[in-house]
Formats: structure tokens, sequence, C-alpha cells
């Protein structure tokens, strides 16, 4: 599923293209979605200007002049920016939107667990996005904020990290990472951290995200930006996806275990706590 960075290289691909357009019209190839594509959606959006781009946990928000257009990736999605008439649309791909610039963005998802819905309500009382948690690159995102989150709760930290409904957007990948780095047991009950050890894995989630976003995410399967480009932050995973090979600190093969469903990949001797 992409994650945070994987939304955020897409936004920042997709804003110069899209911003200040006028969406032409939309073309609905299969609507069967996670949530069915409105049949009226080109009525409704047909003739408006995009007036921003931006993310909100794993939702990219296309703010319109009246409305906005919630686009969520699911498990393969992906969105492309392509040239109108030059480009021959593929299987998957299921729903087009012209802009007045004579491009296309042109939705792609294999598995169709993504979603893409208009809406005229207030974006931050949308049911999809009313009960997002803390983002972690706003300024209010600290050791401090950390330790209240985890503050009397008997989980272990990783699914504490992965409840977006505290934390929005971080995912299985960079949850592996950041636990790496900051030297702390994916297993470890959240209320049992200090603020040193908040400290640490606050400033490890910021900088994992970061150098992911700066690499283009992390493409596993199906991931790729809105110029069809791969990631390349997978290259730099310390832990995840790495079980058996030597740690990169202390050579110490990397195990797994389940968490919650999840795959959890981490070092036994420098995640310790």
């Amino acid at each position: 599923m992409p994650e945070l960075p994987e939304v955020e290289t897409i936004k920042l691909g997709l804003a110069p293209h899209i911003i200040g357009q006028t969406i032409q019209s939309t073309l609905i190839r299969e609507s069967r979605l996670r949530w069915p594509v409105d049949p009226e959606l080109n009525l409704k959006i047909a003739g408006q200007k995009i007036n921003s781009l931006k993310r909100r946990g794993k939702y990219l928000i296309a703010d319109l002049q009246t409305g906005h257009l919630i686009i969520h990736l699911g498990m393969s999605g992906s969105l492309r920016i392509i040239m109108i008439a030059l480009e021959q649309p593929r299987k998957h791909d299921h729903l087009d939107i012209r802009l007045d610039n004579g491009k296309i963005i042109r939705f792609h998802d294999p598995r169709r667990f993504g979603a893409i819905l208009y809406t005229t309500e207030p974006i931050e009382k949308h049911p999809l996005l009313v009960r997002l948690g803390i983002e972690p690159f706003d300024q209010q995102f600290n050791d401090r904020t950390l330790y209240s989150i985890t503050r009397n709760r008997k989980t272990p930290i990783k699914q504490i990290l992965m409840n977006s409904q505290l934390i929005a957007g971080i995912g299985n990948i960079y949850a592996n990472e950041a636990l790496f780095q900051a030297g702390i047991h994916p297993g470890t009950i959240a209320s049992n951290l200090n603020m040193i050890h908040c400290k640490k894995l606050a400033a490890s989630i910021r900088d994992i995200l970061l150098r992911a976003i700066n690499l283009g995410g992390s493409t596993l399967r199906d991931f790729v930006s809105s110029e069809g480009e791969q990631g390349y932050f997978q290259q730099e995973h310390e832990v995840y996806d790495q079980l058996g090979k030597p740690c990169s600190r202390c050579k110490t093969p990397i195990v797994m275990k389940r968490q919650n469903g999840r795959s959890s990949f981490f070092c036994p001797k420098c995640q310790k706590y």
C-alpha cells in the first residue's frame, strides 16, 4: 500500500501540472472501486478549477472551486500525468480527468481498493478524514506529543505508529525503519517508553519519512510516481524485508515476527529496548 512518502511523492509530481488548471471532463472506465465512483462525477466537477493539492495522511485532496476531490490509492493504485492521445489506456486504468492544458490525470488500480470521491462538505469534517491523527511533519509533532500519545497504552509501539487515528500516514515499511533507527523493539509496550525514547523515535520518524520522500518513496510491487517512475528508498531499507540479512550496524541477522497480522523486521541486538 502506498504510504505517506509515496503519496507525498505523487502530490509533488502532480501539483505543477494540475494546480490552476480547469477540469474539462472525466471518463470513468470502471466505477467499482472501494466505494463506487459517482456516475454524475463529470457533471459535478467539469468546468471547475483546481485551486490546490494537498495530502492528509494517505489521502490526496484536490481543492476545487466548489468542493473537493478525495483520492486514496488503496493497495496498488497510482496517479499519472499523461498527454492527451499520446498513450492508450492500459488494463486497470479506471478513470481519467482531462484538463484544459492538454493533460490527463489517469487513475490506475489493479486491485480496485482505491477511491475517488467528491464532496462539498467541509473537508476536515469528512468521515474519512475527521478522525485522522497528527501529521508527522506537523510542527506540533515532537517528543512531547509522542510521549503523550503513548501514555497508558499497553499496545506495542509499532501498532501505535501505524494507528492512523493517532499518527497519520505511517505504514508498515516506515514504522519498521523508524524503530530500527531509534533502537526500539517493535514489540515494546508504548507506555514503557520514556521521554528520551520518544525524542529519538519522533526524530527518526521524521528523518526516515523525509529521506523516503527525497528518494521518491519505496517501490516494492506496483508503486510508481506521477511520471511513471519507481521510487528508490527500498534500496535504503535497513530492516524491512531484510530477513536473515546482516544488520547494517552489528551484523546480527535481521529477524521477523508477525504483529497484528503484519510483518515486523528488526535487529534483536540493536533493538533490545
